[in-house]
Protein backbone atom coordinates (compact mmCIF):
# COMPACT_ATOMS: atom_id res chain seq x y z
CA UNK A 1 0.00 0.00 0.00
CA UNK A 2 1.25 3.35 -0.68
CA UNK A 3 -0.04 7.13 0.26
CA UNK A 4 0.38 9.07 -3.26
CA UNK A 5 2.86 11.17 -1.70
CA UNK A 6 5.79 10.84 -4.11
CA UNK A 7 9.47 10.55 -1.96
CA UNK A 8 12.31 10.52 -4.77
CA UNK A 9 12.25 11.29 -8.27
CA UNK A 10 14.29 8.34 -10.12
CA UNK A 11 16.01 7.90 -13.77
CA UNK A 12 15.47 5.40 -15.96
CA UNK A 13 19.26 3.80 -16.26
CA UNK A 14 18.91 0.96 -18.38
CA UNK A 15 15.62 -0.94 -19.93
CA UNK A 16 16.24 -4.94 -20.93
CA UNK A 17 13.67 -7.41 -23.11
CA UNK A 18 14.14 -10.83 -21.38
CA UNK A 19 10.67 -12.68 -21.19
CA UNK A 20 9.30 -10.03 -19.28
CA UNK A 21 10.95 -6.11 -19.28
CA UNK A 22 13.44 -5.36 -16.95
CA UNK A 23 14.31 -1.76 -15.90
CA UNK A 24 17.14 -0.30 -14.06
CA UNK A 25 15.99 2.70 -11.99
CA UNK A 26 18.66 5.05 -10.58
CA UNK A 27 17.08 6.69 -6.96
CA UNK A 28 18.44 9.05 -4.13
CA UNK A 29 17.16 6.30 -1.61
CA UNK A 30 18.93 4.55 0.65
CA UNK A 31 19.14 1.04 -0.67
CA UNK A 32 20.80 -0.59 2.67
CA UNK A 33 17.52 -0.23 3.53
CA UNK A 34 15.65 -1.48 0.52
CA UNK A 35 14.94 -5.75 0.37
CA UNK A 36 14.96 -7.90 -2.35
CA UNK A 37 11.20 -8.50 -2.39
CA UNK A 38 9.96 -4.96 -1.46
CA UNK A 39 7.36 -3.10 -3.51
CA UNK A 40 8.11 0.18 -4.53
CA UNK A 41 5.80 2.56 -6.85
CA UNK A 42 7.20 3.63 -9.73
CA UNK A 43 5.36 6.30 -11.46
CA UNK A 44 2.51 4.70 -9.65
CA UNK A 45 2.90 1.18 -10.84
CA UNK A 46 3.58 -1.00 -7.75
CA UNK A 47 6.80 -3.21 -9.06
CA UNK A 48 8.67 -5.77 -7.08
CA UNK A 49 12.75 -5.01 -6.55
CA UNK A 50 14.83 -7.76 -7.85
CA UNK A 51 18.42 -6.53 -7.67
CA UNK A 52 19.79 -3.84 -5.71
CA UNK A 53 22.65 -1.28 -6.30
CA UNK A 54 24.41 1.40 -4.14
CA UNK A 55 21.59 3.79 -5.96
CA UNK A 56 20.01 1.49 -7.93
CA UNK A 57 16.94 -1.30 -8.27
CA UNK A 58 16.04 -3.32 -10.71
CA UNK A 59 12.61 -4.35 -11.19
CA UNK A 60 10.96 -6.71 -13.71
CA UNK A 61 7.72 -5.55 -14.88
CA UNK A 62 5.20 -7.98 -16.75
CA UNK A 63 3.51 -7.99 -20.69
CA UNK A 64 0.26 -7.46 -18.67
CA UNK A 65 1.44 -4.50 -17.04
CA UNK A 66 3.08 -2.86 -20.33
CA UNK A 67 -0.29 -2.98 -21.56
CA UNK A 68 -1.89 -1.21 -18.52
CA UNK A 69 0.37 1.42 -17.86
CA UNK A 70 2.69 4.15 -19.42
CA UNK A 71 5.51 2.22 -18.52
CA UNK A 72 6.13 0.45 -22.00
CA UNK A 73 7.06 3.91 -23.28
CA UNK A 74 9.79 4.62 -20.61
CA UNK A 75 12.98 5.28 -21.66
CA UNK A 76 16.57 5.83 -20.71
CA UNK A 77 17.23 8.99 -18.90
CA UNK A 78 13.86 9.66 -18.00
CA UNK A 79 12.33 10.39 -14.80
CA UNK A 80 9.83 8.88 -12.63
CA UNK A 81 7.71 9.13 -9.15
CA UNK A 82 8.78 7.02 -6.40
CA UNK A 83 7.31 6.11 -3.24
CA UNK A 84 8.53 3.10 -1.12
CA UNK A 85 5.42 1.29 0.45
CA UNK A 86 3.49 2.27 3.56
CA UNK A 87 4.99 0.96 7.21
CA UNK A 88 2.77 0.57 10.17
CA UNK A 89 2.94 3.75 11.64
CA UNK A 90 3.97 6.21 8.66
CA UNK A 91 1.17 9.38 7.75
CA UNK A 92 -0.58 8.83 5.59
CA UNK A 93 -0.45 12.52 3.84
CA UNK A 94 -2.26 11.27 0.50
CA UNK A 95 -5.24 8.50 0.29
CA UNK A 96 -5.03 4.94 0.31
CA UNK A 97 -3.07 3.64 -2.89
CA UNK A 98 -3.09 0.29 -4.08
CA UNK A 99 -0.57 0.52 -7.21
CA UNK A 100 -2.72 -1.05 -9.41
CA UNK A 101 -3.31 1.15 -11.97
CA UNK A 102 -7.24 1.15 -13.73
CA UNK A 103 -6.11 2.49 -16.97
CA UNK A 104 -4.55 5.78 -18.61
CA UNK A 105 -5.83 9.02 -18.61
CA UNK A 106 -4.60 11.64 -20.99
CA UNK A 107 -3.41 15.63 -20.67
CA UNK A 108 -5.60 17.64 -22.70
CA UNK A 109 -5.11 21.27 -21.14
CA UNK A 110 -2.82 22.66 -19.09
CA UNK A 111 -3.77 26.76 -17.83
CA UNK A 112 -1.61 28.65 -14.87
CA UNK A 113 -3.95 29.21 -12.03
CA UNK A 114 -2.56 31.70 -9.78
CA UNK A 115 0.98 29.85 -9.41
CA UNK A 116 -0.64 26.39 -9.35
CA UNK A 117 -0.82 24.76 -12.87
CA UNK A 118 -4.49 23.76 -13.61
CA UNK A 119 -4.33 20.02 -15.85
CA UNK A 120 -7.47 18.76 -17.88
CA UNK A 121 -7.27 14.92 -17.94
CA UNK A 122 -10.23 13.32 -20.31
CA UNK A 123 -10.16 9.50 -18.63
CA UNK A 124 -11.45 6.07 -20.32
CA UNK A 125 -15.49 6.05 -20.02
CA UNK A 126 -15.25 2.75 -17.95
CA UNK A 127 -13.45 4.50 -15.28
CA UNK A 128 -14.83 8.29 -15.41
CA UNK A 129 -17.91 7.06 -13.63
CA UNK A 130 -15.34 6.42 -10.36
CA UNK A 131 -14.04 10.31 -10.29
CA UNK A 132 -16.19 12.38 -8.29
CA UNK A 133 -15.46 16.55 -7.63
CA UNK A 134 -13.39 16.88 -4.03
CA UNK A 135 -12.49 12.51 -4.69
CA UNK A 136 -9.07 11.70 -4.58
CA UNK A 137 -7.64 10.12 -7.59
CA UNK A 138 -3.68 8.75 -8.04
CA UNK A 139 -2.16 10.08 -11.45
CA UNK A 140 1.44 8.88 -11.96
CA UNK A 141 2.15 7.66 -8.18
CA UNK A 142 0.75 10.99 -7.48
CA UNK A 143 -2.40 11.29 -4.83
CA UNK A 144 -4.13 14.31 -6.18
CA UNK A 145 -8.06 16.15 -5.29
CA UNK A 146 -10.11 16.45 -8.32
CA UNK A 147 -11.73 19.99 -8.98
CA UNK A 148 -14.33 19.14 -11.51
CA UNK A 149 -15.69 16.51 -13.55
CA UNK A 150 -17.67 16.73 -17.03
CA UNK A 151 -18.12 13.81 -18.80
CA UNK A 152 -14.68 11.64 -19.41
CA UNK A 153 -13.13 14.88 -18.49
CA UNK A 154 -11.69 15.63 -15.41
CA UNK A 155 -9.51 18.95 -13.80
CA UNK A 156 -6.78 18.82 -11.01
CA UNK A 157 -4.62 21.69 -9.91
CA UNK A 158 -1.17 20.97 -9.10
CA UNK A 159 0.90 23.42 -6.99
CA UNK A 160 4.22 24.72 -7.30
CA UNK A 161 5.60 22.08 -4.40
CA UNK A 162 4.34 19.26 -6.38
CA UNK A 163 5.79 20.41 -9.89
CA UNK A 164 8.99 20.70 -7.97
CA UNK A 165 9.50 17.27 -5.94
CA UNK A 166 7.45 14.88 -8.94
CA UNK A 167 7.71 14.70 -12.72
CA UNK A 168 4.32 17.21 -13.10
CA UNK A 169 7.12 19.63 -13.61
CA UNK A 170 8.10 18.32 -16.79
CA UNK A 171 4.53 16.80 -18.27
CA UNK A 172 2.99 18.55 -21.14
CA UNK A 173 -0.32 18.02 -23.00
CA UNK A 174 -1.08 14.54 -24.95
CA UNK A 175 1.07 12.37 -22.35
CA UNK A 176 -0.52 9.52 -20.76
CA UNK A 177 -0.55 9.18 -17.04
CA UNK A 178 -1.25 6.16 -14.79
CA UNK A 179 -4.63 6.48 -13.28
CA UNK A 180 -5.58 4.75 -10.05
CA UNK A 181 -9.37 5.34 -8.79
CA UNK A 182 -9.92 6.07 -5.52
CA UNK A 183 -10.59 2.39 -3.92
CA UNK A 184 -13.09 3.56 -1.66
CA UNK A 185 -15.23 4.98 -4.63
CA UNK A 186 -14.31 1.59 -6.44
CA UNK A 187 -16.34 -0.59 -3.53
CA UNK A 188 -18.81 2.12 -3.30
CA UNK A 189 -19.99 1.55 -6.77
CA UNK A 190 -19.58 -2.00 -6.79
CA UNK A 191 -21.98 -2.51 -3.79
CA UNK A 192 -24.54 0.44 -5.64
CA UNK A 193 -24.30 -2.51 -8.59
CA UNK A 194 -25.24 -5.15 -6.13
CA UNK A 195 -27.82 -3.73 -4.73
CA UNK A 196 -29.57 -2.49 -7.47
Amino acid sequence: MFTGIVTDIGDIRSLERRGDLRARIGTGYDTHGIDIGASIACSGVCLTVVQLGSDWFDVEISAETLDKTNVGAWGVGQKINLERALKVGDELGGHIVSGHIDGLATITEMRPEGDSVRYTFDAPRNLARFIAPKGSVALDGTSLTVNEVEGTRFGVNIIPHTQEVTTWGASKVGDKVNLEIDTLARYVARLAEMQG
